[in-house]
């Protein structure tokens, strides 16, 4: 039995890395264009590194701090878990690396070739050593090792040539960084092709011209991943202590460089390297893994510049160009908003019509206030220049701005100096708690009359993700909404996360308690006889309580289906237990990001979150759920539901055995059909 899998439940780091083969698989399916499947190998590579640095770094602090540990579903202890991970990783690497074998192939009938000289199957064009002699080599800095000069400090993600070598009966080890401000790719075309040499490769090849008076033994290219997993979320916020917590933060980010190994990536044969290298990081052989190809693949996004322009169209998907949904009030989306409620599904509808109404917000003489969350945002954005402009023309903006979102800290602190230069009040968030929510308040004043404009979804506020996540947003004018969005506001900027809202269930205040209510209803229904479902969809459900729940809701008769892009704790299929579970992952062109929770069979309860159902959006996370009164939008959401449940191309099921399998049927692609069809 897979040690990863204990009863009903499927160890949290296990299901990750079920998913992350899942995008892998993307990378290797014929149904996607040759462009896309390079997209999905930088997508695998780029999640793999944020795991190792974040979970398996997370895994290494339980380690040291509680060694003895159990894992709350599998009981598994830190290092039975670490140790999992290591040797599932390496049948990743190696899908990886058949993956990028067969684009490699695929690159070279477009006339590209990525030249690997430590694979020996390419003939170098001597333009390389040229641009090696007058371009890289100026900015390399090759350090010695020896007694005098210790072992340098190895960046987080940075690639170093290691070089084992001799000189007069002396041996020795020699470094070389590879330089950041060399072009990552380097190329050289010839009639009839374009070959490609990423910089770490050409400092590899020509690593024996900087060392010329030395014998090399062994050579190789060398990347170290370190604990990345600074605690921002737990930092202990007394309202009564005087610090600035952005100064806080900022130290705590830039200990990131310095924090221990947990993964080192190697090319080649080179025991000597690898064994002193493993002394000196203090890195153990079975977190070593020997990369054939790259270690990076953010450069295959940049592939299609090498391709001309017509052909490299037919090698990615056809360009989305979300519609803009039809309004009431054409010339005004908040008219038209106050006329009724409006949906908008992204990517499939356009962004822009969120973003038309917060810029006539900006300039409306009826708005008196603007307040919205901020948790990740595009450096450049339009909704942040919308906001200075409100507040420059003299309305109340009140930004939360939550500066622990892990990896964009850096861009929140920015922004929040930023904001504050045009005159908006902005609040850093609560104590230990992260503002996770996605809510925009616009309060109208027209004489004595208040109204409200409320925009909740499950989506960032970032223009970028919009065009390739899937999110759902609703704006309404319903005035408790609008009374619940300002109590929101109003207590979170004061601290406060005991509040009551007569619509909104608010985490950690009530959602889960809410949402456990919803399923015990259910589970109610169904041992009266009754009609009983539940539908979920969301990224990750890891929370014992609500497996739990869905267990006994199994056991009643009630019927669950959940759509859980992601990690997945709950193991469906078992005899007696769950076996009215169904459980399926959508991987495919957009990431599904939208939350989804439907209580009921008829006339069921109907609710979109920015919360998944793990502990941390339930206990640790200011989070919102709304329901979706609007019968229109009602009726739309449950068609999408339809659809995704209806899912035979894309979608992945888990079984019993903890394995997911693709049933791949000629039937529905739920994607393709909402690109089709404008729901």
């Amino acid at each position: 039995m897979n040690k990863f899998i204990k009863s009903t439940f499927v160890s949290r780091e296990y299901s990750w890395l079920q998913f992350n083969e899942r995008v892998l698989e993307e990378a290797a399916s014929q149904d996607n264009p040759l462009l896309e499947k390079c997209k999905f190998i930088s997508i695998f590579s780029s999640n793999l590194d944020e795991f190792f640095m974040v979970r398996v770094g997370s895994l290494f602090n339980e380690l040291h701090n509680n060694p003895q540990a159990k894992e709350n579903k599998t009981g598994l202890t830190p290092m039975e878990q670490l140790k999992g991970i290591y040797e599932h990783t390496k049948k990743l690497y190696a899908l990886r690396m058949n993956a990028v074998k067969n684009i490699f192939a695929e690159l070279k009938k477009e006339k590209i070739t990525i030249v690997n000289t430590r694979l020996k199957n390419e003939k170098l064009d001597s333009r390389f050593e040229k641009y090696f002699q007058k371009t890289m080599l100026p900015l390399l800095n090759p350090i010695i090792l020896d007694n005098k000069h210790p072992l340098i400090h190895l960046e987080n993600l940075k690639l170093y040539v290691v070089l084992h070598a001799e000189h007069e009966g002396r041996s020795f080890f020699g470094i070389i960084p590879v330089p950041n401000r060399c072009e990552r790719l380097i190329t050289c075309e010839t009639t009839s092709r374009t070959k490609i040499m990423p910089s770490e490769d050409l400092a590899y090849c020509f690593a024996d011209k900087v060392f010329s008076k030395y014998n090399i033994l062994e050579k190789a290219l060398v990347r170290l991943t370190r604990n990345a997993d600074v605690d921002t979320e737990m930092f202990s916020m007394d309202f009564e202590t005087e610090y600035d917590f952005s100064k806080l933060l900022k130290g705590k980010v830039s200990s990131r460089s310095n924090l221990p190994s947990v993964r080192l990536e190697f090319s080649g044969e080179c025991k000597a390297i690898k064994n002193f290298l493993c002394k000196n990081l203090n890195v153990e052989p079975y977190q070593c893994f020997n990369i054939l190809y790259s270690f990076d693949y953010k450069y295959f996004f940049s592939l299609d510049k090498y391709i001309p322009q017509d052909r490299a169209a037919a090698l990615k998907y056809k360009p989305l160009h979300g519609r803009m949904i039809p309004l009431k009030k054409p010339d005004s989306v908040m008219d038209s908003a106050l006329a009724g409620d409006l949906f908008l599904s992204y990517p499939f509808d356009s962004m822009e019509t969120f973003l038309d109404m917060l810029d006539s917000a900006s300039t409306d003489s009826r708005v008196a206030s603007i307040k919205i969350t901020i948790y990740r945002v595009e450096k450049q954005s339009r909704i942040i220049e919308a906001l200075r402009r409100a507040s420059r023309n003299g309305k109340e903006v009140t930004v939360i701005v939550e500066l622990a979102a892990r990896f964009d800290e850096e861009n929140n602190l920015h922004l929040t100096e930023v904001l504050k230069e045009a005159g908006c009040t902005v609040v850093y968030g609560v104590g230990n708690y992260k503002v996770h929510s996605k809510i925009m308040l616009i309060i109208l004043k027209e004489g004595e009359n208040i109204s409200y404009i409320t925009h909740l979804g499950t989506g960032n506020y970032n223009e970028g993700t919009a065009k390739v996540y899937t999110d759902l947003n609703i704006i309404t004018a319903n005035t408790e909404i609008g009374l619940d969005a300002a109590a929101f506001f109003r207590n979170i900027s004061m601290g406060d996360v005991d509040f009551e809202c007569a619509k909104l269930l608010v985490a950690p205040r009530n959602l889960k308690k809410a949402f456990l209510q919803k399923i015990k209803a259910q589970i109610d229904l169904a041992l009266s006889g009754k009609p009983a479902k539940i539908v979920c969809k969301m990224n990750s459900l890891t929370d014992v309580d609500f497996i739990k729940e869905f267990v006994r809701a199994s056991e009643a008769g009630v019927k669950v289906r959940l759509i859980i892009r992601g990690i997945c704790c709950l193991l469906p299929g078992v005899e007696k237990k769950t076996e009215n579970i169904e459980v399926k992952s959508i991987v495919g062109r957009f990431l599904e990001h939208s939350r989804i929770y439907c209580f009921g069979e008829n006339d069921p309860e109907i609710y979109i979150s920015s919360a998944d159902l793990m502990t941390r959006n339930m206990s640790r996370r200011i989070e919102i759920a709304t329901p979706v009164i609007d019968e229109n939008i009602r009726k739309k959401i449950l068609k999408m539901l339809e659809i995704l449940l209806a899912d035979n191309e894309k979608a992945s099921y888990l079984t019993a055995n903890g394995k997911y399998i693709r049933k791949k049927e000629a039937g529905v692609s739920s994607q393709q059909y909402f690109l089709n069809n404008a729901i």
